[in-house]
């Protein structure tokens, strides 16, 4: 029953506060769509402020940071329009966006998960030192190949782009792929 983030900011400090006390041994983060963004986002608080790094960043189905959004902003549009916008990110069952009670009670958080992506304002800062390893889905409309390409220029240590086939939502189609890209990647620092 607490109010959602509409903004960014307020929601990496809250996480970071949350987060601070387990990060006293080795840790990564993976963060698909607005996860993505936020997982970086929170790595560069760490960093920045704590002198912690995740030993890996996994983003996924998302253009890299530094990229503007090429499309307009959704979440303060009428009901219908931004159920429609809904329909055409395919993540939603059509069976609950037909429920109107249960509708409902999502909005106010999907429009709140809207407002913190677009109105989210990249602010350069030197690259992480962490590895980041980009997935995409192939039939992706929201972060193409080129755009996943671009977090490259977020980090100074390796770099990767894995695609699999899929929509924004590949990571559900693909997640057996997902699962073994993420083991093969941090098998390198349980042996190290």
């Amino acid at each position: 029953m607490e109010p959602p983030f509409t903004q960014l900011e307020p929601l990496i400090q809250e996480l970071t506060r949350v987060l601070l006390p387990y990060l006293d041994k080795p840790f990564a983060f993976f963060g698909h769509s607005m996860g993505a963004l936020v997982s970086f986002e929170l790595a560069r608080i760490l960093h920045k402020e704590y002198s912690l790094s995740p030993v890996h960043l996994f983003v996924s189905g998302r253009r890299a940071p530094q990229l503007p959004d090429p499309d307009p902003p959704i979440h303060t549009l009428p009901e219908p329009e931004f159920l429609d916008q809904l329909r055409r990110y395919n993540g939603t069952p059509e069976a609950v966006l037909e429920n109107a009670e249960l509708m409902q009670l999502l909005l106010p958080s999907l429009r709140a998960d809207f407002a913190v992506l677009e109105t989210y304002v990249y602010t350069p800062e030197p690259p992480l030192e962490c590895p980041i390893t980009t997935f995409g889905g192939l039939s992706d409309r929201e972060a193409s190949r080129d755009e996943l390409e671009a977090w490259r220029d977020q980090t100074s240590a390796a770099f990767s782009v894995e695609m699999f086939p899929g929509d924004h939502f590949f990571v559900h189609s693909a997640q057996p792929l997902i699962m073994q890209a993420l083991s093969r990647e941090l098998l390198h620092y349980c042996q190290g």
